[in-house]
């Protein structure tokens, strides 16, 4: 029996966001709820959920990046832990969809047009 095929896309999820609200030592963070709420909402196949503690995009409340093998990475911010997981699925299937992880804009959730923090070449594309 061979081993599972790895995802073609990951989602990291910084699950160390706060939201810029103050921390309570002994509450969830936001960016953790926000996993556990994409994680309960389910991914496209192909996209891989993998929880992080930091994307280092502090002043952008809850954060996700998208990427994948010979793809661009996309950094997307302000999302809401309540509210995000059904528009960072639609993200995610979006940017699965397309071949080298240039969504058009017009195809991206409207959240996605609005809060994106960074767009990243693919490493290949610099060689």
């Amino acid at each position: 029996m061979s081993a599972p095929e790895p995802a073609a896309v990951e989602l990291l999820v910084c699950t160390t966001c706060k939201r810029r609200q103050p921390a309570d030592p002994d509450a969830p963070r936001p960016g953790s709820l926000l996993h556990d709420a994409v994680r309960a909402h389910g991914l496209p196949e192909g996209v891989r959920l993998v929880p992080v503690e930091c994307l280092s995009a502090c002043s952008s409340g809850c954060t996700v990046a998208l990427r994948g093998p010979g793809r661009w990475t996309y950094v997307y911010g302000n999302l809401d832990e309540t509210t995000g997981a059904p528009i960072i699925a639609e993200g995610a299937r979006a940017y699965r969809d397309a071949p080298d992880g240039l969504v058009p804009w017009r195809q991206r959730p409207e959240h996605f047009r609005k809060n994106c923090i960074a767009r990243i070449p693919p490493m290949e594309a610099l060689k």
